[in-house]
C-alpha cells in the first residue's frame, strides 16, 4: 500500500527541516513524499531541495492563492493509495506512524482513518499545551460539533476522487468543511487509531488571534451550507476543545511536581 503525503509550505524556514524529517524517517517504505512550496521568500525552498536526494518524490513550487490550493494540487499529483496531510509547522509523532496508519488500513478495509494529536509550544516541543484525543467516530458527534484532528486524518484516494478535494473559497475552514462532507453527509468506512499522529506548533491560521473571527464565520458558513444551523454546532465544536487544554494543564501540572 503506497501513502502519499503532502506537506504544504510558504515561508517555513525554521520548521520545514524537520517537517522533512520526520517523514523521511519513517520505518514504512512505500511512502510517496510531496512537498507543495507557495513561492517561499525565505530559505524554504533552498532547504527542500536539499532533501531531493533522499525520499521526496516531487517538489511543486510556484504561487498559489493559499494553502488549500497548495494541498489541492499535492493531491492532484499523488498516486498514492492513501493520502494524508503534514503541515509545515508540524512533524510526526515518532517513526511509526505510517506503520500503523497502513496497518489499521489493511486490517480493516477502511476508507478514513484518524488518531490523536499533541499541540505544542512552538519554542519548546516537549511542551504540551493541548492534548487532543479523538476518541471513536460516531455520526451523531459530527452533529453535536465533533471533528477529529484534520492532520490525523488518512483518506483513500478514490474517496477524494469521489467525494471531492478541498473547497477553495474557504480560506480558514476548508478542512473543517471537508470532514463535515466526509463524515456526515456520506456513509464511509471510518477507523480511529488510539495513537498519536503527530505534534503541531501552536500558531497559524486557525490559532492567530486576529483571524478568529473570520475563522467564526467560515464555521458557521460550512454548518449551513451541510444543512445545520450554524452557530449551535460552532460553539458545540469551541466546546470539544476545552477537555483538550484542562487535560494537557493537569499533566503539566503533575509533572512539575
Amino acid at each position: 500500500m503506497k501513502i502519499s503525503i503532502i506537506t504544504s509550505c510558504f515561508n517555513r524556514e525554521a520548521t520545514i527541516g524537520q517537517t522533512i524529517e520526520s517523514v523521511l524517517s519513517q520505518d514504512y517504505a512505500d511512502i510517496e513524499y510531496i512537498i507543495v512550496d507557495g513561492a517561499s521568500r525565505d530559505r524554504s525552498l533552498e532547504i527542500i531541495n536539499s532533501y531531493q536526494d533522499c525520499r521526496i518524490a516531487k517538489v511543486i513550487s510556484e504561487p498559489d492563492t493559499g494553502m488549500y490550493e497548495g494541498i489541492n494540487k499535492g493531491i492532484k499529483a499523488a498516486t498514492g493509495d492513501v493520502i494524508g496531510l503534514l503541515h509545515s509547522d508540524d512533524f510526526l509523532f515518532d517513526n511509526h506512524v505510517i506503520s500503523k496508519i497502513a496497518g489499521r488500513f489493511e486490517d480493516t478495509g477502511a476508507d478514513l482513518v484518524y488518531g490523536d494529536g499533541l499541540f505544542v509550544d512552538a519554542a519548546d516541543t516537549d511542551r504540551v499545551i493541548r492534548n487532543w484525543i479523538s476518541g471513536r467516530y460516531h455520526g451523531w458527534k459530527v452533529r453535536m460539533g465533533w471533528l477529529p484532528l484534520h492532520p490525523t486524518v488518512y483518506v483513500r484516494r478514490y474517496v477524494m476522487e469521489r467525494l471531492g478535494l478541498y473547497d477553495e473559497s474557504y480560506k480558514i475552514a476548508s478542512d473543517s468543511e471537508l470532514l463535515v462532507r466526509y463524515l456526515y453527509k456520506t456513509k464511509l468506512h471510518v477507523e480511529y487509531l488510539n495513537r498519536y499522529i503527530l505534534k503541531m506548533r501552536m500558531g497559524g491560521l486557525s490559532t492567530d488571534a486576529a483571524r478568529r473571527i473570520q475563522m467564526w464565520k467560515e464555521d458557521v458558513r460550512l454548518y449551513k451550507e451541510h444543512g445545520f444551523w450554524g452557530v449551535p454546532e460552532k460553539l458545540m465544536k469551541m466546546g470539544w476543545k476545552i477537555p483538550q487544554f484542562v487535560e494537557a494543564k493537569l499533566k503539566r501540572s503533575f509533572t512539575n511536581d
